[in-house]
């Protein structure tokens, strides 16, 4: 551990607030403006376009004007920041979509299996889109993804490569540790007992009982997400996707809803202990994200909080602390346990439905241009890190340097989301392309390497389930959403309530009968469907 902190302590101090991370969990898309960025001499192509509200416009981005000159368009452009969803709906309701709509599930599989035919068969089109064809030959899972119940291409994919396969990482303030002279924890017992050592032995000496031992991401209404204890589910064997979301993973074949599982419960009354010695923040259930993340950043160089889950060290506990803390491996349940320790699979490298194309456009041929060159090398490379001049370097026909911020006032994820559509965009970054990648993505890269021995041990096909692959009919996406409706109405309270207040080895029995009536075992089976689908398929 030293040494990595060793390592770190070379890096120049950052703020890295990534924004990615926060479009993970709060959803990055939604108000809007017209603009018109008028680079061409061609036909019109009117794009929306969903943007992170730090997005300056794209009429300021340079790479725009170079699209619109090697496509031969004009582009219009409606740019929206908040509200899409109602937006949205009234769109599609009246059939009048714009040529093209960019953004990360902008448009869903569930609109796509309502109003399909209102967007273009991109599969028939593929002559004209080289690009992505490419795409597709290259990227495993890229054509699958984008390739609908039916058999249509509706939509495309992003695939941007060098993420880690998790986007949470598990962090303890390792100069707390020294201070106290004890041992990075490896198992919930002596996680607890690590905790307890932090609450009472004022590890941050100054002479205040101030230290938050363990504080974890707000959990909403709707399932869960990243930064969120059910990645201690993982200490279990369990491996979930994506923080937890709905509750459904995977296991040697068989899907399940941990939501009911004796795993979910043994979690949840192990946090009730935390909870009960008061070693968990008081304000966990109450807090927003922006709180959560300025708590954790201490005052000066002194640190608050213990034990938690983030992106990066330097993203989640600030610049002045965060060379305090170490990335951790998955801890054990318990000593001598058979299970082999899980993580959370994120499937955060290809990601669906970012990229759709209305049936109707006037200018088929023009609109085609403009998305394939939105798939090229330099294209794809600026949408996702900016423009090449200030934010990215060419060194060569296949190498590129993301640079640091050109405004110093900016931590280097900021600075992204504020030059480009960063992870919003419809692109292809290349296998063969040489990065140099900028720090924050570097070090979230350095602090997935504790968990990568649970990705190694682990059978993917048998044991990860495949979300993102999946596609469903409009009537069992239905009926799942309506039962989630009401397994969530029940299962998150339930969560809160027992962790604050107890009574889960009580309630359990009657809350599994309860949320089996609600709809667990029939969505259980329609996912099983559709996995066994997917597996055949392979």
């Amino acid at each position: 551990m030293s040494q990595h902190r060793s390592a770190r302590s070379r890096k120049a101090a950052v703020t890295v607030a990534f924004m990615a991370t926060a479009s993970l969990v709060l959803s990055a898309c939604g108000g809007g403006g017209d603009s018109d960025a008028g680079g061409g001499d061609g036909n019109e192509v009117t794009i929306l376009v969903t943007k992170h509200p730090l997005t300056k416009p794209m009429s300021e981005m340079a790479w725009v004007k170079e699209l619109e000159e090697k496509a031969d368009v004009t582009i219009r452009w409606e740019e929206v920041s908040a509200d899409w969803d109602q937006k949205k709906n009234p769109l599609l309701a009246a059939g009048d979509v714009p040529d093209l709509i960019i953004g990360p599930n902008a448009i869903t599989d569930s609109d796509l299996a309502t109003f399909g035919t209102l967007f273009e068969d991109l599969g028939d089109d593929m002559d004209a889109l080289p690009n992505v064809q490419a795409m597709f030959d290259e990227v495993d899972g890229a054509e699958a993804m984008a390739t609908s119940l039916e058999g249509p291409v509706y939509s495309l994919p992003s695939y941007k490569r060098f993420w880690p396969q998790a986007i949470t990482h598990q962090y303890i303030n390792q100069q707390w540790l020294d201070t106290l002279g004890l041992e990075t924890p490896t198992t919930w017992d002596e996680l607890f007992d690590v905790l307890v050592a932090f609450k009472e032995g004022d590890p941050n000496g100054n002479g205040q009982a101030d230290e938050i031992p363990l504080d974890f991401s707000p959990v909403g209404t709707t399932g869960f997400g990243y930064f969120q204890p059910t990645a201690l589910l993982g200490s279990t064997g369990m491996t979930i996707s994506g923080g937890g979301g709905s509750g459904i993973f995977v296991e040697d074949g068989t899907v399940a809803n941990f939501f009911v599982d004796e795993r979910y419960k043994d979690v949840v009354a192990f946090l009730n202990q935390c909870w009960e010695a008061g070693l968990i923040s008081e304000e966990a259930f109450t807090q927003d994200y922006s709180t959560y993340q300025s708590v954790a950043r201490g005052t000066g160089d002194q640190a608050r909080v213990g034990f938690s889950w983030g992106w990066s060290g330097s993203d989640r506990f600030g610049p002045g602390v965060y060379e305090q803390y170490a990335p951790m491996a998955p801890l054990m349940a318990e000593a001598g346990q058979s299970e082999t320790p899980s993580w959370s699979y994120d499937y955060e490298n290809l990601t669906r439905n970012h990229l759709t194309m209305s049936a109707q456009a006037a200018n088929k041929d023009a609109v085609l241009r403009v998305v394939n060159e939105l798939y090229s090398e330099d294209t794809s490379m600026q949408e996702l890190f900016g423009d090449i001049g200030p934010n990215v370097e060419k060194v060569s026909d296949t190498e590129y340097k993301v640079l640091p911020p050109a405004d110093t006032n900016l931590d280097p994820s900021t600075w992204k989301w504020t030059s480009s559509l960063a992870d919003n965009g419809a692109f292809y970054i290349r296998e063969d392309a040489t990065v140099e990648l900028p720090a924050d993505l570097a070090e979230a890269v350095e602090d997935a390497v504790p968990l990568q021995p649970a990705f190694d041990a682990l059978d993917v096909d048998a044991n990860v389930w495949p979300g993102p692959f999946i596609k469903m009919s409009s009537e069992d996406l239905s009926t799942i959403s309506l039962n989630n409706t009401a397994i969530f109405g029940v299962a998150m309270p339930k969560f809160a309530e027992w962790i604050t207040s107890g009574g889960v080895e009580e309630q359990w029995d009657d809350y599994v009968t309860q949320l089996e009536g609600l709809g667990v075992t029939q969505n259980d089976e329609l996912h099983q469907k559709y996995y066994d689908d997917y597996i055949a398929s392979k």
